[in-house]
């Protein structure tokens, strides 16, 4: 039988620094999941980095969160990274419904074996075009997408091939921005669906220092965005699809 909406209890693993973006990731990936934010509970690696295997159990889905104040990178100066990928894959071996956002899609690929690159200049920053590949003409979040779509995408580290256990569903020519493991209900994007314009205007000022070279270079950024509403349907299309169907 189908669940209801409001009966549904998700975890959001945080990993975010700062109180306003906090709480703001929070109310974004309520708003695009069209729940409560109390159906979504949040846990922090900066607050909980031993965060165990078995955090989600019970959960109807796993929610991860992008980051700026860490890097996938740097598991010696970030410890809570490699407890974040055995979270992972407890979830993706019981086949509970994960949808990884930014840091969450860096994690996946380390965790299931593949590479993370690294870029200090020329990085994606603002809302760009992102295009699908064939197989997400069968995916059932991607499968209703227009070709390209515009989605919010700020990241310095990225992927440009994936393992075999996975499936591209969605890049630009600089790397892959989305992909689903096969044969589980397991989705991953470099882009940010949970993110919309607005959403990017007030998180990018807040990053700037982090990501841009000043005022000037920060307005150029935000003089380009455009609104990304098929990218944040899919957060919508994943509770809908995945969770309710």
């Amino acid at each position: 039988m189908p669940r209801d909406r409001s009966s549904l209890r998700l975890l959001l693993l945080q990993i975010r620094d700062g109180a306003q973006v906090r709480r703001e990731e929070h109310q974004s990936f309520a708003n695009y999941c069209r729940v409560k934010p109390e159906q979504i509970e949040v846990l922090n690696l900066f607050d909980t980095p031993a965060v165990r295997p078995d955090a989600a159990e019970g959960y109807d889905a796993l929610l991860v969160g992008g980051a700026s104040e860490a890097n996938v990178l740097e598991p010696e100066k970030y410890p809570f990274v490699e407890n974040a990928k055995a979270l992972l894959l407890s979830s993706l071996e019981r086949d509970q419904p994960v949808f990884a956002s930014c840091f969450g899609f860096q994690l996946a690929v380390l965790a299931l074996g593949g590479r993370i690159r690294h870029k200090d200049q020329g990085f994606e920053m603002g809302t760009l075009p992102i295009s699908l590949t064939l197989a997400a003409g069968k995916d059932p979040l991607f499968w209703d997408m227009p070709d390209p779509f515009m989605a919010v995408s700020v990241h310095r580290q990225y992927a440009t091939e994936l393992p075999k256990r996975c499936q591209v569903l969605a890049l630009t020519d600089a790397c892959i921005h989305a992909f689903k493991v096969k044969d589980r209900r397991f989705w991953a994007f470099q882009f940010h669906p949970e993110v919309d314009k607005k959403i990017l205007v007030e998180r990018l000022t807040y990053y700037k220092a982090h990501y841009t070279d000043g005022d000037d270079h920060l307005d150029q950024v935000l003089a380009c965005a455009q609104e990304t509403p098929e990218s944040n349907a899919l957060m919508t299309a994943f509770v809908d699809r995945v969770l309710l169907a």
